[in-house]
């Protein structure tokens, strides 16, 4: 066991997915695929575990005062739009495999994520 637990974090704009393995042609939120999309594996579905903060946005007021005087300031990011839970299709190609604890994921940067698929509540 180690007595030091790890976190899985994921940056800027990219989302972590756990990719959906099984009947290949439909997925599970119920979406069919295209067989020339399965044939070249030119897409790919999975749930969304974790998304990064997003891409970071300047700080208008960065430069407003003289260097030695600014102060250290949280930093602001541009919210994405996928969430964790969403269902995700995106490019098989952009995607970069881990593994973390045994486990197989996917990392994918937002803009190669073509639909998010959501609950509606």
């Amino acid at each position: 066991m180690d007595p030091f637990p790890k976190e899985l974090i994921v940056v800027g704009d990219r989302v972590l997915i756990e990719p959906e393995v099984g009947d290949e042609q439909r997925t599970r939120v119920g979406l069919y695929l295209p067989a020339t999309a399965i044939d070249s594996l030119a897409v790919q579905t999975g749930l969304i575990i974790a998304t990064g903060p997003g891409d970071p946005l300047p700080d208008p007021t960065a430069f407003e005062n003289e260097p030695w005087k600014i102060e250290e300031r949280t930093p602001k990011h541009r919210p994405l739009q996928a969430r964790a839970g969403d269902h995700a299709i995106f490019f098989r190609k952009a995607a970069v495999e881990i593994t973390f604890e045994g486990k197989l994921y996917l990392v994918v940067p937002l803009a190669a994520v073509l639909v998010l698929i959501r609950n509606a509540i």
